[in-house]
C-alpha cells in the first residue's frame, strides 16, 4: 500500500523542478534528492538539467558509479546481466550517501560511470561544502532488499520518472548503439535484462515521494 504522493507533469521546461529544489536548499541542512526509475527513463539526463538550473550549488552523482567493475563480477551469468540490482556495491554507495549527509565541511570525490568505456571511474565528481543540494538518481533506489532499503533514510525526497513505455526503449536502443552496440544486440539488451531490471523497479514506484509524468 503506498502513501500519499504528489504528482508532477513537465515537459521542456524544468523550471517548477528547479523551484521546488531551491526552495528546499533555503535550509542551512543539505538536502539529498534521490530519482529512480526504469532504465531509459531520464534519470542522468534530468539530474543533469536540474544541475544546470540551480548552479554551483548544486551537484549530481549517480548510482551508476557503483557498478561493480566488470573484471570484478564473479560469474559471466552476472556480467551478461550486469544492471541488475546485485551487480553494484551498495555497501559502498551508502557509505557514499552517509559522508554526504554528515560531512557538509570538507570536498568529498564521488565515483561516476563512464558509458563510453562502459565502467564507473572513481574521484569523478567533486563534491563541495558548498553543494547544498546534492541529486543522486538511479534503478534501485526504492528498494526494499536488505542493505538497499537503508538508502531511503538517507534521502530527503524521491522523485520516481514516468515515461511512455515505447519512448524510453527506443531512448534506451539508441543509447546502446550509441556507445558501441549493434542496433539487433542494443534491442535484445533492452528488451532482455533491462526489461526484467524495469519490471523490478516499476514495483517500488508507489514508495516515492513524487512521481514525475512527461508530457
Amino acid at each position: 500500500m503506498g502513501h500519499a504522493q504528489e504528482i508532477i507533469e513537465v515537459g521542456e521546461d524544468l523550471s517548477v523542478l528547479a523551484t521546488r529544489l531551491a526552495t528546499k536548499q533555503q535550509d542551512e541542512r543539505r538536502f539529498l534528492l534521490g530519482i529512480c526509475g526504469a532504465p531509459g527513463v531520464g534519470k542522468s539526463t534530468l539530474a543533469a538539467r536540474l544541475v544546470s538550473l540551480l548552479g554551483e550549488t548544486a551537484v549530481a552523482v549517480p548510482m551508476d558509479g557503483f557498478h561493480i567493475a566488470t573484471t570484478a563480477l564473479p560469474t559471466p551469468q552476472h556480467v551478461k546481466r550486469r544492471g541488475a540490482i546485485d551487480t553494484f556495491d551498495v555497501g559502498g554507495y551508502l557509505a557514499l550517501l552517509t559522508r554526504l549527509r554528515g560531512d557538509t565541511d570538507t570536498l568529498v570525490y564521488a565515483p561516476g560511470f563512464d558509458r563510453r568505456i562502459d565502467e564507473p571511474i572513481a574521484g569523478m565528481i567533486p563534491v563541495s561544502p558548498d553543494a547544498t543540494v546534492v541529486i543522486t538518481e538511479g534503478n534501485y533506489l526504492l528498494s526494499e532488499e536488505p542493505q538497499w532499503r537503508e538508502i531511503r533514510g538517507l534521502l530527503d525526497e524521491t522523485w520516481f520518472l514516468d515515461l511512455d513505455p515505447a519512448l524510453r526503449l527506443s531512448r534506451l536502443v539508441a543509447r546502446h548503439t550509441k556507445f558501441g552496440k549493434s542496433p539487433e544486440a542494443a534491442s535484445a539488451m533492452a528488451l532482455g535484462s533491462d526489461e526484467d531490471n524495469a519490471r523490478v523497479i516499476a514495483r517500488a514506484r508507489d514508495s516515492a515521494d513524487v512521481i514525475i509524468q512527461f508530457a
